[in-house]
């Protein structure tokens, strides 16, 4: 542990950047990293004072396949991505975790209250006091500490920011006071119930676990408790592709109830079978049994679980695909998974406004730009926002040029797989 003060001549005289690159991957981006962290370094400094520090981050994420998989128990394949929250950070002896974040007065948190507070509902001290009331009930060390946080992870772009932020609590607790040896996947469970019981958001787990495990990872939720996770051992920028992520600048306004009826009519499908999620369902089954369900459920809810039946199968054979090094079949499947979750999933514009298709619009022109050199998707939850796509990196200028023009400066952003979870940068 270093003087801020140091830290901040290291970073001004290069000493870490190799260190960035092999948590950023873009040479591109390097300079404004080396910049963003000396900025939290002064700007620790200017709140707590020059004292000892370390330096924590925890990715943004993207999801690949599997989508709206997670709540019924499914299969996602999903990574983490060269956008991050970092923090400087240094333990006290006061029981009291004391937050700093761009543009938020500070936070506080005592450690000998960390019941859920109903004042506190959808706001960052819930995910502090969440997470370290989670640590605390398995028996895992917590103590105080001091922050400044700041993040470049995109917010409302199906990143999930708050996975992130909830990850990088947890992971300061890991480095100050256990040594970082708590598991990342009890990481993501902490997040996730932090979210859950303190945050008062019903998310599942994915988001967490791709934060706070990092890489390219599989995640198998049959046992949402315990869950399957694997971390696809591959280099990715060897495929000789980027990761873009396009705002298409659609309104989440208004579509909390399309969101809310894909795990609703998936789980009526179950209901039929007496279950409780579709996982728990033979498959075989289900089709045996689509002229019943369609009489009593309709159409729609069918459609959408026949899309997490085959979207489980669907990456499986993507996890296959990359570990082969097979990476135009793992697009032709991203493609395939997308397409499923427009004709069938249905969550890529509401049927409430079906003349604001932003998100269609994304998805045609990017068929348009990359013919059959690249795929697009839609991402995260859908029906407005963002799109995916995997874009050779001799035509990403291209690509964000016409994105750009579309959806308006700034609307494309060039990512990189990034093969760290959450972790101590220093």
């Amino acid at each position: 542990m270093k003087e801020t003060s140091i830290l901040i001549k290291e970073f001004e005289q290069g000493v870490f950047r190799e260190r960035l690159r092999d948590i950023y991957v873009d040479e591109k981006v390097l300079n404004d990293q080396t910049d963003r962290y000396i900025n939290a370094l002064k700007k620790y400094e200017d709140i707590f004072g020059p004292e000892k520090a370390e330096i924590y981050s925890a990715p943004g994420r993207s999801e690949v396949g599997g989508n709206h998989t997670d709540h019924q128990y499914g299969k996602v394949l999903a990574t983490s991505v060269n956008l991050d929250a970092i923090a400087v950070a240094s333990k006290t002896e006061d029981g009291r975790i004391t937050v700093a974040s761009d543009g938020y007065d500070l936070m506080e948190v005592d450690l000998d209250d960390l019941l859920a507070r109903e004042n506190e509902r959808e706001t960052s001290l819930a995910l502090i006091r969440g997470v370290a009331a989670r640590l605390k009930q398995k028996g895992y060390s917590i103590g105080g500490f001091r922050a400044y946080i700041t993040s470049d992870v995109l917010i409302g772009a199906g990143m999930s920011s708050s996975a992130a932020y909830e990850t990088l609590i947890g992971t300061i607790l890991s480095g100050l006071y256990n040594q970082m040896e708590i598991d990342p996947v009890f990481l993501a469970q902490a997040g996730q119930y932090a979210e859950n019981e303190y945050f008062g958001k019903p998310c599942g787990l994915m988001d967490q676990m791709a934060s706070s495990v990092g890489g390219m990872i599989y995640i198998d939720f049959e046992n949402p408790e315990k869950p399957e996770v694997k971390q696809i051992k591959v280099d990715f920028e060897s495929f000789g592709h980027s990761l873009c992520i396009v705002d298409t600048k659609g309104s989440h306004v208004d579509l909390t109830e399309d969101y809310a009826m894909i795990p609703s009519e998936m789980k009526q499908v179950a209901h039929y079978f007496e279950e409780d999620v579709l996982r728990k369902v033979d498959k075989t089954d289900f089709y045996l049994n689509i002229p019943a369900i369609r009489e009593i459920l309709g159409d729609r809810a069918v459609l959408r679980a026949m899309h997490l039946f085959e979207e489980n199968k669907r990456v499986e054979q993507e996890v296959e695909a990359l570990e082969n090094k097979q990476f135009a079949l793992f697009k032709k499947l991203v493609k395939d998974s997308g397409d499923s979750s427009f004709k069938y999933l249905q969550n890529v514009y509401s049927n409430h406004e079906v003349n604001n298709q932003s998100v269609s619009i994304g998805l045609a022109v990017s068929d348009v730009i990359l013919g059959d050199k690249g795929v697009s998707r839609v991402h995260g939850g859908g029906f407005a926002g963002t799109i995916q796509a995997f874009v050779p990196n001799e035509i990403v200028p291209l690509y964000q040029k016409t994105m750009d023009s579309v959806f308006g400066e700034g609307a494309c952003h060039i990512l990189k797989v990034r093969k760290y979870g959450g972790m101590k940068v220093l």
